[in-house]
């Protein structure tokens, strides 16, 4: 099930240590996006996803609603460390990309985080034409994200 898939990437970093829940939005993000860059050949094909779940542009960057729910009383605190859970693997391709992910995002606050993902194109796409202190609930391309990440990944 959806949220299932999703809390398992979460397990995996909050595994790593404890985290804000902006941080861990934005990591779920890279996680996802970096996935869908590397493990499909084009952008009419986007059958492997790390999970079905949607990222929608809000005003701190990509969200899942569902994490935003499940992790909003901390606030701006840190959600605890967790042990990672037993039956918590993955494919080895997804793992190499979870591990690499965080070797490059996860030194980085939710702050910083946040300054570049909203830097790149595929948030600001989905944004338009919203005022930056207006919430909105537009769903990022995954088209859009393949593009770029993909791009990204070619070395521009």
């Amino acid at each position: 099930d959806c949220m299932d898939r999703v809390s398992k990437v979460a397990n995996f970093y909050l595994s790593k240590q404890s985290m804000s829940p902006k941080k861990l939005q934005k990591i779920l993000y890279y996680a996802y996006a970096w996935t869908l860059a590397l493990l499909n050949d084009d952008e009419e094909h986007l059958n492997n996803r790390l999970f079905d779940s949607k990222f929608e542009a809000w005003v701190h960057g990509p969200v899942l609603p569902e994490v935003y729910v499940k992790y909003k009383d901390y606030g701006w605190n840190d959600i605890p460390e967790e042990e990672l859970a037993q039956d918590n693997s993955f494919p080895k391709e997804v793992t190499d990309i979870l591990e690499q992910v965080w070797d490059v995002y996860g030194g980085m606050s939710g702050n910083q985080l946040e300054a570049i993902s909203h830097s790149e194109a595929p948030w600001g796409m989905a944004r338009g034409d919203t005022p930056i202190y207006e919430a909105s609930h537009n769903k990022i391309s995954d088209v859009e994200i393949f593009k770029f990440y993909n791009w990204q990944a070619n070395g521009k």
